[in-house]
């Protein structure tokens, strides 16, 4: 199904959003009461004027073009509180899947949103790499922070970034030193707990910074625990200098009743290359922000990303790229799988300023729908201002071939069976993609595992995908 029309936006749904953005702006007076920013006073600024700008934009609605497939009353509605106290237990046990490299390597966990360190191994860092949460970077060295935070997240128009910038308590502080190469993934786990008396909210921070000539690979983990409502509303911020590679992967491991938001700003200078991958796995709503800039010659951005939805899931992909200078590359490829009522929805532009000669940008969106009711938006887009480019985008969405369904079949699989090799088939395109072994094994465990709604093939038309006009 596609294009199924919006339900009409109501004054009712006007005023909801207008008084969650006012308690949005009770909580932050109490948060900045308690939030001493550390060593780095410039902070405190920059959370007053991100809270502004949120007063300013509030909560979006449907009618807002950037928002047009998600409705977030349903987050904006919640009164989520700030995690204090204890930090919760969590078994180190139930964290084992989500270990990528040997068991020295280095590793940071948090739940809900605050460095756990009983669950963390942080001793056999690579000489020239530090890694500390952000709140002791900020506290014990601002001066190393400060030239990375904030330096690639624009939040003008962002309203969940502006309230990550707002009410970010920790995260991240990865800085990667000029020739540095880390051969194991650095992992960053977040754990957010659900089922408590009240719904909680976190606001990871998350700041990579590489010099010239670094290579890395960060492994970005979200695991929900619990049954209930809980909001994970995380910002990453990758700078890559001169020569720099930095290879990202993101995943979500959710409950159904989780929600996720997630904005990636990455900034490239210089021939560079900056790859990053999302898995979407579960939650209510999830909505993943990305704003790249290639602000130097030759470099290489990639972004993909994967998601298989049942039930009432909802999974929305936003992304701008700019190409900013001359003779760089840009790739963004997006796939979904959807069963049930599930929804998916991807708008990406490509960006080309008039100084990009040489640009070379390609985006594509496919979907697979293995349900009548499933629903799959698309909206690729290209806005250039230069005019020797190489630019292309397309969006394709279709149900299983009857044909290759029919030829499995005729050799003795069943029609689950013959499903589930397609999918698998479609779905490998991207997951093939992901050079951690460990995490790659874990993501087509975790996505094929899932208890699938589809007891039969799903229905369809000849031809694997028709293409979306």
């Amino acid at each position: 199904m596609i294009n199924k029309p919006e339900r009409p936006h109501t004054v009712s749904d006007t005023n909801e959003l207008i008084l969650a953005r006012d308690r949005q702006l009770e909580d932050f007076s109490g948060f900045l009461d308690v939030d001493g920013a550390g060593g780095l006073p410039s902070l405190k600024a920059s959370r007053k004027a991100a809270i502004e700008r949120f007063a300013e934009i509030g909560f979006p609605d449907r009618r807002n073009e950037d928002w047009k497939y998600t409705n977030v009353a349903p987050i904006a509605r919640t009164a989520f509180a700030r995690p204090t106290g204890e930090i919760p237990y969590i078994d180190a046990a139930e964290l084992a899947p989500y270990r990528f490299g040997d068991d020295s390597s280095p590793r940071l966990v948090f739940v809900d949103g605050r460095y756990a360190p009983s669950l963390s191994t942080n001793g056999a860092t690579t000489k020239g790499v530090t890694l500390l949460p952000l709140a002791e970077a900020v506290r014990t060295r601002a001066a190393d922070v400060e030239p990375w935070l904030g330096q690639c997240l624009d939040d003008t128009n962002r309203p969940f970034a502006a309230l990550n910038t707002a009410f970010f308590e920790d995260g991240v502080f990865l800085h990667l030193e000029k020739g540095v190469r880390v051969e194991s993934p650095i992992e960053l786990v977040f754990i957010a707990t659900a089922g408590g008396d009240t719904p909680l909210a976190s606001h990871p921070r998350i700041v990579i910074g590489a010099e010239a000539g670094a290579v890395a690979t960060v492994t970005e983990t979200h695991v929900g625990v619990g049954e209930g409502v809980s909001l994970t509303n995380v910002a990453t911020e990758i700078m890559a200098r001169e020569g720099a590679h930095v290879f990202h992967y993101r995943t979500t491991h959710l409950p159904d009743e989780a929600f996720h938001i997630s904005t990636l700003a990455v900034r490239q200078e210089g021939k560079t290359d900056v790859t990053s991958c999302t898995i979407s796995i579960g939650g209510r709503i999830t909505r993943n922000d990305y704003h790249a800039i290639m602000a130097g010659e030759d470099g290489l951005c990639a972004l993909r990303g994967l998601a298989k939805l049942r039930g009432r899931e909802h999974v929305d992909n936003h992304l701008r790229v700019e190409h900013a200078a001359p003779a760089c590359e840009s790739r963004e490829y997006f796939k979904s799988v959807l069963e049930d009522e599930s929804r998916s929805a991807f708008t990406g532009r490509i960006f080309v300023h008039q100084i990009a000669q040489k640009t070379d940008g390609k985006q594509t969106n496919s979907n697979l729908l293995l349900s009548e009711n499933a629903q799959a938006d698309s909206r690729p887009q290209l806005e250039i201002f230069a005019d020797d480019v190489k630019c292309t985008h397309a969006a394709l969405t279709g149900q299983l071939d009857e044909d290759a369904i029919f030829y499995l079949r005729a050799r003795g699989l069943s029609e689950r069976e013959a499903t589930s090799i397609l999918v698998r088939a479609f779905a490998g395109e991207i997951i093939d993609t992901i050079k951690v072994d460990a995490l790659r094994e874990l993501v087509e465990e975790r996505l094929f595992s899932r208890e699938s709604s589809i007891d039969a093939g799903a229905p369809g038309k000849s031809g694997a995908l028709q293409e979306a006009v």
